[in-house]
Order: structure tokens, then sequence, then C-alpha cells
């Protein structure tokens, strides 16, 4: 995403709600929070949090229903409920999913589990940082160079960190120190790269928002040196998700709260349930059905019908061709131009 700041009142008159900079600032909290509950764990709880936290926030089915699923259905939901939407993006959607078929399918006959698994991560911490970075661009108004040398300075240590903490139990010691000391590098990059890149954010805003994103993957690697895996994880996977939902009710509200455009809202209208909950709700609900029961009743259907079990069409299939997409269409839904932008506006 990205957001080169829009006055509220190129809006219709009627569409009033806006994406709020404060807000999205006010997000990063999770940061100090996270760090204060570390710092109390070290001193009075003798460590317990490191011990008994999961390795991953996806470890836990709560946080993926909670944080990690409903913001990739939600973006489907917007993209796949409104007619223009796909009309407007139906030869991209189209190649896009030949394309992951042909890689995933074709490709899992010749290339190794392993390296999947790494480009898939690359993709997935770029998708997270380039959302955060566009953000900040637009209040920040840096450079080009200056954006760009941030943005992959922060990809590239956030891809040490994904790596070192998810493919731990496949490094030896070696790999595992080497993996370290590259995102700590990697780090003191960034942090030198933002001293020198906030004289160009004229405003203390700015400069708050511009350290923010950098303070976003130094606080993940300070959890992964200190093996708080859990945090390492759960602080820019927040940060990402709740700005990504702020973006999608906003717009769904400024589209459809006058005039339901698609059969979701119009249903939504019947049923006198508020446009403003109306996307949260449902995306949280097929999060929490797809995870805990997709698989079951797709296992149920195929072995009545064919006599086979198909494992994890749900989790693994849909939900992770979701993903994808939603990394690929993320990238030029939300730019200026876009059909999607004509619905959203910023304040501070």
């Amino acid at each position: 995403m990205s957001a080169p700041t829009i006055p509220i009142q190129d809006l219709p008159s009627e569409n009033k709600l806006a994406v709020s900079f404060r807000l999205l600032l006010g997000l990063y909290a999770i940061i100090p929070a996270c760090l204060l509950l570390q710092l109390l764990d070290v001193g009075f709880w003798q460590g317990f949090l490191q011990r008994y936290l999961p390795s991953s926030p996806h470890h836990f089915i709560l946080f993926q229903i909670v944080f990690g699923t409903p913001h990739i259905i939600a973006s489907a939901i917007v993209m796949a409920s409104n007619k223009e939407y796909l009309k407007f993006y139906k030869l991209k959607i189209i190649l896009m999913t030949v394309a992951i078929a042909a890689f995933f399918g074709i490709g899992s006959l010749f290339i190794p589990y392993l390296v999947f698994y790494v480009l898939v991560a690359c993709w997935t911490v770029y998708h997270v940082l380039k959302q955060q970075h566009g953000v900040a661009r637009g209040v920040c108004h840096l450079p080009s160079w200056a954006f760009y040398l941030l943005l992959w300075l922060s990809v590239a240590a956030g891809i040490f960190v994904y790596v070192g903490i998810f493919l731990k139990n496949t490094l030896d010691a070696q790999q595992t120190e080497w993996v370290k000391h590259a995102a700590a590098g990697l780090c003191i990059g960034l942090a030198l790269s933002t001293v020198l890149c906030q004289r160009y954010a004229t405003t203390l805003f700015g400069k708050l928002f511009l350290w923010a994103n950098t303070l976003l993957v130094l606080s993940s690697f300070y959890f992964y040196s200190q093996q708080y895996y859990f945090l390492a994880i759960l602080v820019p996977r927040l940060v990402h998700d709740a700005t990504a939902y702020v973006f999608y009710v906003t717009h769904d509200y400024n589209k459809h709260h006058s005039h339901p455009g698609n059969f979701i809202y119009r249903y939504a209208a019947r049923c006198n349930v508020h446009v403003f909950v109306v996307l949260p709700v449902l995306s949280f609900a097929l999060a929490f059905t797809l995870q805990n029961y997709g698989d079951d009743a797709v296992n149920l259907i195929t072995i009545y019908l064919f006599d086979v079990e198909f494992r994890k069409v749900i989790t693994v299939g849909l939900l992770g061709y979701l993903a994808l997409m939603h990394y690929y269409t993320e990238a030029f839904t939300w730019k200026q131009g876009s059909p999607y932008r004509r619905f959203i506006a910023f304040s501070k």
C-alpha cells in the first residue's frame, strides 16, 4: 500500500470516514508493550514466557484466527464481492492463478521444499514491510532513493530474522550464528540509514513514523536474538494486519454505507447490520470456520464420493492460494489511480 495524502473533501459528501495516520502510528505501541512484557519476564517471571510461548504465533490456532487469516480473507472478499473490481483486474488474477498453479504444481516435481519455503518467506516479509513503508511514505515524503534504501534494508534484515526463527531446527550452530550476524549487521545499517534519512521528514510526525518502521524491524531482531520468537513475529504481524484492516473497513464503509453496492451489504442492510462491522465479522467467521472445520469437511466429502482422503486442502491449498494472491494483488490495488482508492482518504 502507498498513501499520498488525499484531503477528505475529495470524497463524495456522503463518505465521511478517513484513514487516520495517528491511528496507524498508534498501532506501533505494540513494540514498547512487548518490550515491557519481555523485561518483566526476564526480571520477575524467571523466563516463564520464554519457556512456554511457542516459537511462532502460527502455532496458536487462535492467533491465526485473530491476526493471520482474517485480513487475507477480507482482502479476497473486497475483490470478489465487487464486480467492477473483478472485471478491472480479471486478466491479472487469471494470469497469477495460472502462474501459482504452474510454479507449485510443476515446480514441486523438482524444486526442494526448503526452496519453496524460503521463497514464500521472502515474499511474505517483503509484503509485510512494503505495506508499512508505503503507508509511511505519505507522511515522511522521502526521496525515492531514501525510501528504497530503508525498505530493502528492512526487508533483508526481516528475511534473516524470519529464516532464523522458522528454520532454526534445520540450521546447524554455525549457520545459526551466520544468520544472526547477518541480521545484526543489516539492522545496524538500517538504524544508521534512518539517522541519515530522517532529515528529509520535515515534521515531527513524519520522523516518528519513519522511526516506527525501523523499530519494527529492530525490535523483531532483538526478540529473535533473545529467543522470544513469539514476540519477534507478533510485533510486525499485528501492526501489518491491523493496518490492512483499517484500510479495508474504511474502504467498505465509504463505498457501501449509503448505497450498498453488492449482495453482502444489501443483505446486511436488510438485517439492520451496520456496514462498519460487516467485513470484520464475515472475515473472522470465515477464518474460524475454514481453519477449524475446512479440512475435515473436505475429507468427509471426498471420502464419501471418491473414497479418497485429501489432507489440508483448505488450510494449505485454499488459504495458501488466497495468501499468495493477497501478496500479489495488494501490490497494486491500493495505488493511486486504482478503483479502490476512490473510497480512501487520509487524515491526521
